[in-house]
């Protein structure tokens, strides 16, 4: 690898991480930071100060337009300060790259190189790196110490309409448990209590390894692990959902009653065009099914305004539905329009202002349901983990609360005592529609 002489003394370049996108994402920065390191070089996350001996690698993400958009504003905004001699290097990876990488290539010329969401190894050896096979499981932390995404698969092998990950992360590829409880048990030795379990399919798990869903299984290994005190459950896929993961959910003490499953949309005609393999009345029932075998389960869903043929009626069903339903915590996006997507030879057919409105009118009834089910947690107490100290208040969630996404926990610091990475049980004074106030009982 070449070095540069200052001062008589011989310096490597120094790299700085930029991370866009999901979750999955921010596993596969923390992955490669971790091989950086152990490779003696100096390696950064996102810093602000930019060297000129500096390389920059830039994980993108492909999925929808705006992230699309997000990614190439990044690239161009490192792609001229290299022209500009303020850094060495640019190189550009993950899913934006795995997918458009010969127009970009063509479009953004000066990045020093661009590679895809599967070639570590040679993204390691364009900048002098050898990737080391015996560090299976270590990783640089991007988040706070005490908490990890935690990625049981990459790929995916469902065929929805709208997606294009498939095209970006291939076909579904489960890590042995054995891997993954080594991994756990070394998040746990320096810190990690909480694993976030992530993956484009959580519920697919084992498929490939054992024949058949093993996800049950890997959550007892996982339990097992000394020092690991919630395990959280995200990405879940409705169709073949396998309810012996309640059973292990109601089992362990540090599994959390916490459930993301993104369900889409809930008009059958939506749901078929979609191809997510399921009906109205099978999530309904599926719905209710997990709420009886888990009575306090948080459910977390996202939903899709706006889909090629979504009619008013369509989008009535749906807003009719949340209403009823009272999911603990929904998320909802406009259709974007994909191109190799199955659903991209469908006429994307509802203006980009209706997507927007019937966003902003799902949003609206989740805000209320949401205002209604944090009043009835006030005058009850909870364990809740500290993830920062900010503006005069420790914030901090319940086990019904994921990170960035979810309701948070503020206790005002100043009569009150917490530590960032610990449990405390806190007592609900009062609460808003997204956050809850509270105190810690001695």
């Amino acid at each position: 690898m070449r070095t540069k002489k200052i001062n008589n003394l011989t310096s490597k370049p120094r790299v700085n991480v930029i991370t866009l996108g999901c979750s999955k994402n921010i596993h596969d920065s923390e992955v490669l930071m971790g091989q950086l390191r152990s490779n003696q070089m100096e390696v950064v996350h996102e810093a602000n100060n930019i060297s000129k001996n500096d390389i920059v690698v830039i994980n993108t993400c492909g999925f929808i337009d705006n992230a699309k958009q997000e990614s190439i504003d990044t690239i161009l905004q490192y792609s001229a300060l290299k022209e500009e001699g303020k850094l060495e290097k640019v190189i550009v990876t993950g899913c934006l790259s795995e997918r458009y990488k010969p127009e970009l290539e063509t479009e953004i010329p000066n990045v020093d190189a661009y590679f895809g969401t599967n070639d570590l190894q040679q993204l390691l050896a364009s900048v002098g790196a050898d990737y080391k096979h015996e560090l299976l499981g270590e990783r640089m932390l991007t988040t706070p110490s005490h908490y990890a995404y935690f990625k049981i698969a990459e790929g995916c092998n469902r065929p929805c309409s709208f997606c294009a990950i498939p095209l970006m992360r291939g076909k579904h590829i489960s890590k042995p448990i054995e891997d993954l409880v080594s991994e756990a048990k070394h998040l746990a030795k320096n810190g990690t209590k909480e694993l976030i379990l992530i993956a484009q399919d959580l519920t697919y798990y084992g498929l490939d390894l054992y024949g058949k869903r093993n996800l049950a299984d890997l959550l007892r290994n996982l339990s097992d692990v000394e020092g690991i005190e919630w395990i959280r459950l995200q990405y879940a896929y409705p169709s073949g959902f396998p309810m012996d993961v309640l059973d292990v959910m109601n089992e362990r003490q540090n599994i959390c009653n916490y459930l993301d499953m993104p369900l889409q949309h809930i008009a059958d005609n939506m749901l078929k065009s979609m191809r997510r393999g399921i009906t109205k009345q099978k999530t309904i029932d599926l719905v209710n099914a997990i709420r009886d075998k888990v009575p306090n389960i948080a459910l977390r869903t996202t939903l899709i305004c706006g889909y090629p043929g979504e009619t008013e009626q369509d989008f009535a069903e749906m807003m009719e539905w949340v209403e009823r339903t009272r999911f603990d915590r929904l998320g909802c996006f406009t259709y974007s329009h994909e191109e190799k997507t199955h659903a991209f030879s469908l006429v994307d057919d509802v203006p980009q202002e209706e997507k927007e409105s019937r966003v902003e009118q799902i949003m609206e009834i989740q805000q209320g349901i949401s205002y209604e089910i944090n009043q009835e947690k006030v005058g009850n107490t909870y364990k809740v983990l500290i993830d920062r100290v900010e503006e005069g208040y420790f914030i901090g969630r319940t086990e019904y609360d994921s990170p960035e996404v979810d309701n948070e926990v503020l206790i005002a610091a100043n009569n009150n005592y917490a530590a960032v990475g610990r449990f405390v049980d806190v007592h609900i004074d009062r609460a808003e529609d997204f956050d809850l106030y509270g105190t810690v009982k001695s």
